[in-house]
Order: C-alpha cells, then sequence, then structure tokens
C-alpha cells in the first residue's frame, strides 16, 4: 500500500501527516493497529522517512462538543490522533496541532482561521496566522487548556495530593521535580547547565519510573532570565526532540505555580525554535509558535488488512 504523507515541523518537532479522510482507504482510516505499526516503520531515521511520529487527520467524532463558557458550547470541526515514533499513541501535541492547522487550513480542508480540533485531551481552539505573501499558514496560536496538579491528574503514584519540588533518584542522582498534565502528563526539571546534561540517560530514567503508570514527557529545564529558559525535551516513545508544545506549557505553568515568575509571559526556547507562552493557570494557557511544510511524498507499507 502506498501511504501519501506530508511532512511539517513545529519548532523542530517534526511529523508526518496522513489524510484519513481524502487519502486513506475507509478500512483503515480508524485504524489505531495499522497508525502504531505505520508509525514505528515510517518515523525511522535509518530505515523510514524520518520523523517523531504520525499524526492523522480525520473527521470530528459524531456529537463530541464541549463547554466553551456563557452556556454555549463548542463543536470540533476536525479530529487528531498522533502516534510516537515506538507506535505509542499520545493524548495531544502542542507543536503537531499547529502543524495540523496548518495542513488543512493550507489545503482548504476548512477555509476557517479559528479551528476547533478533537484530540484524546479534549476539543482544542487554535488560531492560524498568514504570511502575508502567499496567504499559507506562517504560525498559529493554541488555547492549551488548564493546567492540572493534582497527583492523579498527570497521572503518578504518590503520597501528596501534587508533586511539587519533591524528590526523585534515578541513576544515581537525586532530582527535585514538579508534574503537571496538560493533556498528556509532564515533568519538569531544573538544571544549571542543559547543554551538558545528560538527557539520554536520566530521560529515559525518568519517563519509565514506577510513579509514572503511563510513563512521562520529561523537560530538563535552564532559567536564562525572567522571561527566558532553555529547555530540552525528553519525550515519551520518542527520546530527545528538538521541540514539544505542551513541555513548553509545562515549564511555563510549573514556574508561575512555584513563584519562579512572576509576570505572565515566557519565552520558551528550544533546540528548534522558540515558544511563546502565556495565560493565568486558573483559566488556561496559551501557545504561540511556527508551522513549517517540509515536504510530500508515499510511503510503501505493506500491512495485512484483516
Amino acid at each position: 500500500m502506498n501511504i501519501k504523507f506530508t511532512k511539517l515541523e513545529g519548532a523542530g518537532n517534526d511529523y508526518f501527516y496522513l489524510d484519513a479522510i481524502n487519502d486513506l482507504p475507509a478500512c483503515v482510516s480508524d485504524d489505531t493497529d495499522f497508525y502504531k505499526e505505520l508509525a514505528v516503520k515510517i518515523s525511522d531515521r535509518h530505515f523510514g522517512a524520518g520523523s517523531d511520529g504520525i499524526i492523522i487527520i480525520l473527521p470530528p467524532s459524531r456529537g463530541v462538543s464541549e463547554p466553551a463558557g456563557g452556556g454555549s458550547s463548542v463543536k470540533a470541526d476536525f479530529r487528531m490522533r498522533m502516534f510516537n515514533a515506538d507506535g505509542s499513541e499520545g493524548e495531544m501535541c502542542g507543536n503537531g496541532i499547529r502543524c495540523f492547522a496548518k495542513y488543512i487550513y493550507d489545503r482548504h480542508l476548512t477555509d476557517k482561521k479559528i479551528i476547533n480540533i478533537e484530540t484524546l485531551a479534549g476539543i482544542k481552539t487554535v488560531e492560524v496566522f498568514l504570511n502575508p505573501g502567499t496567504g499559507t499558514v506562517k504560525e498559529a496560536r493554541v488555547f492549551m487548556g488548564i493546567p492540572q496538579f493534582k497527583t492523579e491528574e498527570v497521572p503518578a503514584v504518590f503520597t501528596k495530593p501534587e508533586i511539587i519540588n519533591e524528590k526523585i533518584s534515578a541513576g544515581g542522582k537525586e532530582f527535585e521535580i514538579s508534574c503537571v498534565s496538560m493533556g498528556n502528563p509532564h515533568c519538569a526539571v531544573f538544571v544549571e547547565d542543559v547543554k551538558s546534561f545528560d538527557v539520554h540517560f536520566y530521560g529515559r530514567l525518568i519517563e519509565n519510573n514506577k510513579m509514572f503508570p503511563k510513563r512521562i514527557n520529561v523537560e530538563f529545564v535552564q532559567v536564562t532570565d525572567d522571561k527566558n529558559v532553555l529547555v530540552r525535551t525528553w519525550e515519551r516513545g520518542s527520546g530527545e526532540t528538538l521541540a514539544c508544545g505542551t513541555g513548553a506549557c509545562a515549564v511555563y505553568s510549573v514556574m508561575r505555580k512555584t513563584g519562579r515568575i512572576k509576570e505572565s509571559a515566557l519565552n520558551v526556547n528550544l533546540y528548534g525554535g522558540t515558544l511563546k507562552i502565556s495565560g493565568e493557570l486558573d483559566e488556561g494557557v496559551y501557545m504561540v509558535g511556527p508551522a513549517e511544510e517540509v515536504f510530500t511524498g508515499f510511503f510503501n507499507f505493506d500491512y495485512k488488512i484483516s
């Protein structure tokens, strides 16, 4: 089966996008096993096409809506599924959803500049901003929701109601961690020099710590000043990535929660670019960042349809 895909990246976080509405046979358009197997093979940077995972464009689930305030509700325009490079399905992806919005707007699947996208973490509202010359999407602003700090919401197995400035052991070292859910689980670790820090060794250990039943994404954070941080992200199922949108929001939320910053805005500088995070913790967090198309191609995928 020849699979048509388009590669997009947001701050270096790269995914292959599959249009299950128009480009895939109906029998596999929402087939979880199909996507798990495809994600592992196509994402491999040596034997596949190379990415952090795959993201699927689907029609919204029938009847899905969520409260939007003032007694009204919002309905989804599209549905997004995302699978990490190891085949595991993630609840949400901040960089991925910006590129999702670019894909559907640039290909005229919608003419809306404010798009409601259904994810496993709920309906997310994305506003796109256009290049003046081309009319294509340059960047997008995403309402990422209200950070959840309760231990059971992360989720984690821990005796206290929140995991804020708590100690954890990994690889013979003790770290101070703070955890939050942005629709998916995150753990922030503050270090003095993130560039020289062994993210691969300690990230893998913390991700798979038994206190996290669904594993966890780990952000290693170096504070540079009161408006900027430098972050390296270890994503569960993908390893170190150049950026993580939900991770950037998690870092901002933890820093506001712990009083490390007072202002309601932060530049999260990642190896792949900068994400601008803002908002109040009890009202919801916003993320602004770039979305770029890289290339389109076909992948020959041998899959037995049951």
